[in-house]
């Protein structure tokens, strides 16, 4: 964006300009009128095209028509004089990214001129991003090129045409319901609503009326007639994400309701039919729950007919830069920054870090470098001590000779909620949001690894 093609029929307002542009950086061309500017746009090829809205035989309004017809690729901004706004507003409605009054002051010109680079970029690094994409690394809203991600996508691709219930397995933040959205979005199903429900963030009391609905005088505070999360999903997708943590007496419920597709509302004497594909989610080991008398056994054969496992993102590392590459880029359009990209020292750290989080800690990090950051290229500097730090690495604490995942996985979960009850000196409460977990699961896993709390 560093060529500008001064357009204006008054010889002072084009040497201003020639004379002060190449100060901050940039190769300037001029021309007094649409003719000799469109000759220019061929041989000079300018980035940017300053025009006068109002000019003799042609306006700037005609140059910005001409450029299009051709399909020339430079911001055009046009400089109005007084009298002549409506003019300007006419011209970016036609296409033109802004407009300056005149007179100017330099620093307003050259002001505009940044902003049009920064938009500039972000279109290009979202044209780069849209073609990173569609080079097979994506998948509906899901981002990956490993192994274990591109398989998910091909089970997604088989399994969505069918009503089978899914049950969608992985730690917290590594993306089950983008996987629930996929098998919802490439089904029959994707013109029907998708509803989702955390069963763990929803108190025990008003569970069932979420989910089941209920009819006006139920209770104290039923002042209405309520469809439930079953109904307003009805010929869709329900996506019930954290389902360990349903309280036992509702898996009697939603097991009836599973098998024979149609529920109760609270307070109601009849039966309503639904038609809906259960897909549930969990980071918890419903197996061993089973086991130990937490989660009924004959929901989990019914909920796990078909099952997917999500790898955490250390088990992917080949994935990290693309996930952020593609955040940066997000983020540069949503937040106005413009980050070019990381340092290869900052990128390593990304790499090498262990992200208990999992993609949701990697998007939530890279949001706050990019804030913090005082130049255009995050450094190692610019990310949290706990990424960086290489002194006490998770992988340090498992023992060399184990292999298998179960072991190193609790071993792991354990050595993140002494470091997460440490950190919030015991408070529990506030330890199960660092660790994006419940805190009725949190109390189930202290108990389980036989954590003593600080």
């Amino acid at each position: 964006m560093r060529r500008v093609l001064v357009v204006d029929d008054e010889e002072n307002i084009r040497m201003v300009l020639r004379t002060l542009l190449p100060r901050h950086g940039y190769e300037v061309a001029t021309a007094e009128s649409v003719d000799e500017a469109l000759d220019l746009a061929e041989s000079f090829a300018p980035d940017v095209v300053l025009t006068d809205v109002r000019m003799p035989r042609q306006s700037g309004l005609d140059l910005l028509s001409a450029l299009q017809n051709i399909a020339h690729t430079a911001t055009v901004i046009v400089m109005s004089a007084y009298g002549t706004v409506d003019l300007a507003l006419e011209a970016i409605k036609a296409g033109a990214y802004d407009y300056i009054n005149k007179p100017f002051k330099p620093d307003e010109i050259v002001l505009v001129l940044r902003k049009a680079e920064e938009r500039e970029l972000l279109r290009r690094e979202n044209r780069a991003l849209k073609e990173q994409l569609q080079q097979g690394a994506s998948f509906e809203s899901m981002l990956g090129k490993s192994k274990g991600i591109t398989s998910i996508f091909k089970l997604i691709t088989k399994i969505a045409d069918y009503k089978t219930t899914v049950l969608v397995h992985g730690e917290s933040g590594v993306g089950k319901e983008l996987v629930a959205r996929a098998i919802h979005a490439r089904s029959p199903r994707s013109r029907h609503p998708f509803v989702t429900v955390n069963c763990g963030a929803i108190p025990e009391n008003l569970l069932e009326s979420e989910l089941f609905g209920h009819k006006k005088g139920a209770f104290t505070d039923a002042a209405f007639d309520r469809r439930g999360l079953f109904e307003q999903a009805h010929q869709g997708t329900l996506f019930l994400d954290e389902i360990g943590e349903l309280p036992l007496t509702l898996q009697v419920k939603l097991l009836r309701a599973l098998q024979q597709e149609h529920i109760r509302r609270l307070g109601d004497s009849k039966d309503v039919n639904v038609d809906v594909r259960i897909v549930t989610a969990t980071h918890r080991d419903l197996a061993r729950d089973v086991k130990e008398g937490r989660f009924r056994e004959d929901l989990f054969y019914r909920i796990n007919v078909l099952s997917i496992t999500i790898p955490p993102l250390r088990d992917r590392r080949e994935d990290i830069p693309l996930l952020v590459d593609y955040f940066v880029a997000r983020n540069n359009a949503r937040l106005g920054t413009r980050i070019r990209g990381l340092s290869a020292d900052a990128r390593k750290a990304l790499i090498d870090y262990a992200w208990p989080g999992n993609v949701r800690e990697l998007e939530n990090t890279l949001e706050r470098a990019m804030v913090l950051s005082d130049t255009d290229v995050i450094e190692s500097s610019d990310l949290p001590p706990h990424v960086t730090d290489k002194h006490e690495p998770l992988h340090a604490q498992l023992p060399e000779n184990e292999l298998s995942i179960k072991k190193t996985a609790a071993i792991m979960e354990a050595t993140l909620i002494r470091r997460a009850l440490q950190r919030t000196h015991g408070n529990r409460t506030r330890a199960a949001e660092l660790l994006e977990i419940s805190h009725r699961a949190l109390l189930y896993k202290i108990k389980d690894y036989g954590i003593s709390e600080p």
